[in-house]
């Protein structure tokens, strides 16, 4: 997905916190690689061990946090140790990295020094105020600690020095105050947060501005660099602002596709992938489906033309607000539409425990026209998820997509079925 916009993945990010209520249970495995491998490994199971600030254990377990989650059991350790220790962590949306670096920072915090000491990166504005809700609220019984927004249209007066501890900001706005209005003392920064950098370095401009900030910032200033995905680019970033790092990765997931049973349905054309698609509909009494499409355009075309048949769509399509993404899906989370059709860019991150059938209307291709292999696991993996036995039905209405399909069979080493009436009664079961 290296050719998403940074604008996609920042819409991506903040729709995976408006639909988040709670901790993904992650089943990711994480490896931790240590600046100085001889020094123990700590790592925690309750926040009473890390000897927090008692209004900060407060304003932790007031988020509704009982226990550490695995990115914070092994992160919080080292971010909160002394002397300060530099971290670059891969962490998925959802997993509480954003709770741990917010605890870092606000453990770091002489309340009694009215000036910044702490700065956080964000991509976006919408993301800066989705983290700042986070030190809002982990900060409530700490109410000598203050937050100022760095961000577009926050305009100081000239000469103004900012009395607040933290600044959460994007990176524009932030070098600005920084080195042309002189609103922060960069020298003084004890704690420099660089959050989301995957999206970070896919917009225009914001690698070169972190990094001139970075290099603004005292020697012994601890640096915190979070990442969903390690890419190469991603990767060569992060070692540029954060020197001697520790580092946590997750470890590739095996997802299996042993719980999921595949089949495709051979067709000629569009019409008769929506006519297939209908039949199959009245066949199976459907929990709940999602059915993935190309472009905007297809999905647009089917959510209309199975709503034209009688059936409750909801419609998931890239140029909706990311506000309106999140009702979407809700809606479809609480059973209200039965069928959730969408494209990739709207999928990522979408955990509804009711999807028992994925349908690829498209299947999934890179930009050169290749398999994407990800993208099949990841849009699949949508049913097989939570122990329960899921079903994934592949539209087929070429040579080409069948050529693009027998290359996902090859790669997964799994033999996916032509889909027979016989099958049907199968499905039946496993929908019921």
């Amino acid at each position: 997905m290296q050719w998403l916009l940074g604008e996609d993945r920042a819409a991506q990010s903040l729709l995976n916190k408006l639909i988040r209520s709670n901790l993904v249970d992650t089943t990711n495995q994480v490896e931790v690689l240590q600046r100085d491998p001889t020094s123990p490994l700590y790592s925690v199971k309750s926040f009473e061990e890390l000897r927090l600030k008692p209004q900060l254990l407060q304003g932790v377990y007031a988020m509704g946090f009982n226990r550490p989650s695995k990115i914070q059991e092994n992160a919080l350790p080292m971010m909160l140790a002394e002397p300060p220790q530099n971290l670059i962590a891969q962490s998925q949306s959802g997993t509480g990295k954003t709770a741990a670096f917010v605890l870092a920072m606000l453990s770091r915090v002489e309340p009694g020094n009215k000036y910044p000491q702490c700065l956080c990166l964000s991509p976006t504005y919408e993301l800066a105020l989705q983290t700042g809700k986070v030190i809002e609220q982990m900060g409530n019984f700490y109410p000598e600690l203050k937050l100022a927004y760095a961000v577009r249209g926050n305009k100081l007066e000239r000469g103004q020095k900012i009395s607040e501890q933290i600044v959460i900001g994007t990176p524009g706005t932030v070098l600005d105050w920084c080195s042309k209005l002189k609103f922060i003392d960069p020298k003084k920064i004890k704690v420099f947060v660089l959050d989301e950098a995957d999206v970070m370095i896919a917009t225009q401009g914001h690698q070169d501005q972190s990094i001139r900030i970075q290099r603004m910032l005292p020697r012994d200033c601890q640096m915190l660099l979070f990442s969903a995905t390690f890419e190469d680019s991603v990767w060569k970033f992060a070692q540029k602002v954060v020197p001697d790092p520790n580092i946590i990765k997750l470890k590739r997931e095996e997802e299996t596709l042993d719980t999921i049973k595949q089949y495709y349905v051979l067709c000629n054309n569009r019409d008769e992938k929506f006519r297939a698609l209908c039949n199959i509909y009245g066949a199976i009494t459907i929990a709940q489906a999602m059915i993935f499409c190309h472009t905007r355009k297809t999905a647009g075309w089917l959510a209309a033309e199975l709503s034209r048949e009688g059936h409750q769509v909801a419609l998931l399509s890239g140029e909706m607000m990311v506000e309106q993404r999140a009702a979407v899906i809700e809606r479809f989370r609480e059973g209200k539409e039965k069928v959730l059709v969408t494209t990739n860019v709207c999928a990522r991150g979408i955990d509804v425990e009711q999807v028992s059938v994925v349908i690829n209307f498209d299947l999934p291709v890179d930009k050169d026209g290749n398999p994407d292999n990800e993208t099949y696991l990841h849009r699949i993996g949508r049913t097989g998820r939570f122990g329960k036995r899921g079903l994934a039905i592949n539209m087929v209405d070429s040579k080409h997509s069948m050529n693009i399909l027998n290359r996902i069979q090859e790669h997964f080493n799994k033999k996916i079925n032509k889909l027979d009436t016989d099958d049907l009664d199968e499905i039946e079961k496993i929908n019921n």
